[in-house]
This record gives C-alpha cells, sequence and structure tokens, in this order.
C-alpha cells in the first residue's frame, strides 16, 4: 500500500531525498512515514546528538554559550520512528470540529496549502479525504512527541553535565500549522491556527511553573535573552522583553501583537483578530476579517461587516496602520 510508504522502492526514494536534503519536495515523497528505525534515522534524532556533543564541549568551560538547535519537526512531511505513532491510538484521533471555511470570511483568506499538495497522494485541489486527514493528524502527533523526546535527551544532558541551574532554554515554534481546521492545512493563512506558535520559558532563577495571557511575539524573545542574562538592552530593539513576567504574570502587558502572512497583516488583542488585505502597489485594503475570540474562539464567523462592529473595527485599523506605519519608518531609512 504505497499510502503507507513501505514497499523497498519508496524506502529507497525517501532514504535519497533525505540524503539529498530535498523531502517533500517531489510527487513521489509521502506526506507521512511510519518507520521501524531508530530517533537517528531521522534529522532530529542526529541533531539532538549533535548539540548534545557541544554541550558536553563546554563541560569544563567557565565561558558563557548561546547553543541555538533548529528541529525539522513538527514540520512536513510528518516522519517519525514507529514507537511514536505507537503512542496514539487511531480510534483516539478525532477530525477537528471546524472544517469548513469561516462564513462570510474573504476569497484572500483561502489559501491553496501547495505545501501540502506537493506530497503523494494528496489532491491537487479540494479537501482531504478524512481518511487521508486521520492520517496526517496522527503522523502530526507522533512528529511532536518525537521531538519532544529529543528536546528531553537536551534536557537530561544539562542535568547530567550540572548545567541546569545556570542554563536559560526557550522553546518556540516559528509559526502555527493549520491540521482542517477552516477548511486550510498548513501555515501561510491569517488564522490562529497557523498563526499562534508555542513558547515555553526555563529560567532556573525565577518563578517555575507560571502561565500567562499576555500578548508577547517573537521579537520579545532577543530582549527577554539579553535581560535575563544580564546584559545591557541595545538601542535598536523592536521586541520589548517579557523578562517582567516571571515576577507578575498578571500584570498589564501588550495591549496588541502583530503578524503579517503574504498581503495579510493581522492586529491580535486580548479579545479579537483582525486582518486587512493591503494591495502592496497603492496601499488600499481589498479585505478584512474579523474574529471575536471570546465568543469564536475557533474563528468560525468573519464578523467585519456587522454593522454592529463597525467602531470596533474602525479603531483595529487605525492601529494596525499605525504600527505599520512605525515598524516600516524603523526598517526604511
Amino acid at each position: 500500500d504505497r499510502r503507507d510508504y513501505q514497499s523497498p522502492e519508496n524506502i529507497r526514494i525517501i532514504d535519497e531525498q533525505i540524503r539529498a536534503g530535498v523531502t517533500g519536495r517531489s510527487p513521489n515523497a509521502m506526506a507521512y512515514e511510519r518507520a521501524d528505525v531508530p530517533d537517528i534515522a531521522y534529522f532530529d534524532g542526529r541533531i539532538a546528538n549533535r548539540a548534545i556533543e557541544e554541550l558536553w564541549s563546554f563541560k569544563n568551560s567557565s565561558e558563557p554559550f548561546f547553543l541555538a538547535v533548529g528541529f525539522h519537526k513538527p514540520h512536513l512531511p510528518f516522519n517519525a520512528p514507529a514507537k511514536y505513532w505507537d503512542l496514539y491510538d487511531e480510534k483516539d484521533i478525532k477530525l477537528p470540529p471546524n472544517m469548513e471555511f469561516a462564513k462570510d470570511a474573504p476569497g484572500a483568506a483561502r489559501s491553496q496549502w501547495w505545501e501540502l499538495r506537493n506530497y503523494y497522494g494528496i489532491p491537487e485541489r479540494g479537501p482531504v479525504p478524512d481518511t487521508t486527514a486521520l492520517r496526517l493528524l496522527h503522523g502530526y502527533y507522533a512528529c511532536v512527541s518525537y521531538v519532544d523526546a529529543q528536546i528531553g535527551k537536551l534536557i537530561e544532558t544539562l542535568n547530567y553535565l550540572g548545567m541546569a541551574n545556570n542554563t536559560i532554554i526557550i522553546l518556540w515554534g516559528d509559526h502555527g500549522f493549520s491540521l482542517g481546521e477552516n477548511g486550510l492545512w498548513a501555515k501561510h493563512n491569517s488564522f490562529k491556527r497557523a498563526s499562534h506558535s508555542p513558547l515555553i520559558v526555563s529560567v532556573p532563577w525565577k518563578n517555575s511553573g507560571l502561565r500567562t495571557d499576555a500578548l508577547v511575539e517573537f521579537v520579545d524573545i532577543y530582549p527577554s535573552l539579553v535581560e535575563l542574562a544580564g546584559l545591557r538592552l541595545p538601542f535598536h530593539l523592536q521586541g520589548r522583553s517579557f523578562a517582567p513576567l516571571f515576577d507578575n504574570p498578571d500584570q498589564p502587558w501588550k495591549e496588541a501583537v502583530f503578524y503579517r502572512t503574504g498581503n495579510g497583516e493581522t492586529i491580535v488583542t486580548a479579545t479579537h483578530a483582525y486582518t486587512e488585505w493591503i494591495n502592496p502597489d497603492n496601499g488600499n485594503t481589498y479585505a478584512r476579517m474579523l474574529y471575536d475570540h471570546e465568543t469564536d474562539p475557533e474563528e468560525t464567523v468573519n464578523i467585519s461587516e456587522h454593522p454592529e462592529n463597525k467602531s470596533l473595527v474602525k479603531d483595529l485599523h487605525e492601529r494596525l496602520h499605525k504600527h505599520l506605519m512605525e515598524r516600516d519608518r524603523i526598517l526604511i531609512p
């Protein structure tokens, strides 16, 4: 069954693609793989081992170090050793409840998710069959557990080497991922699933086990690391250190954060997400959408054109464009 990718010929193809670093860019490549192999058979197992070697090299050094470890998973393809697939019972995996495109959302919000359509067995157009969707979800969960195990190996090494008590760890993903929600897959869309990313921070000398609803952005990570390391904040920062949240996670914080996907510019507040698609040639807005995360956390109904939201849309539009002016003024000499 080619869907399971177990034939010797398909295994040979995937091995060649892994070695060439082009997995997922060929119609012969599957979007997932369950192989009975050790962790190091895939990139992330090898990356973890290399990172562990680097940590050992710091064992007898008193110099501070910075180590960036970039894991691939759970990026496509959803390839992980069989033991991580086996952590999940297929009968327990369910399709997301909101697999329909958001009501009244503009066409600009649609994505053809070519990143997934490049793979064998994925239709060139239209929705993914439910059986395939469930297999993709299973593969995604397996990849999350696989990379989680690799991170665990790094933390175990820090503990073994006696470095855990003075090492800051920041775990984050570069974006979210749609798994059928809103009828979309992969990234490259302006819905919450594709933009909402994990961020876990461990600072041994700060409070642990805290959670916060404060709004933060990836541009905040750099100044946060600088402050937590006791260094002077440089002048060129656009982000804001979130280090104070370790002492008081419930204090007033940012009123909004921002992100961009293609021509879509989005502002997110504690209660709403508002997106405008802006023509780069003339600066005109040609589509927009608004979601109330308190009443519609899964973003199923675009309410930007509802008359009762006219004042809110005006306010978010002004705040968004104020941010764009300030951002581009900094970036463009």
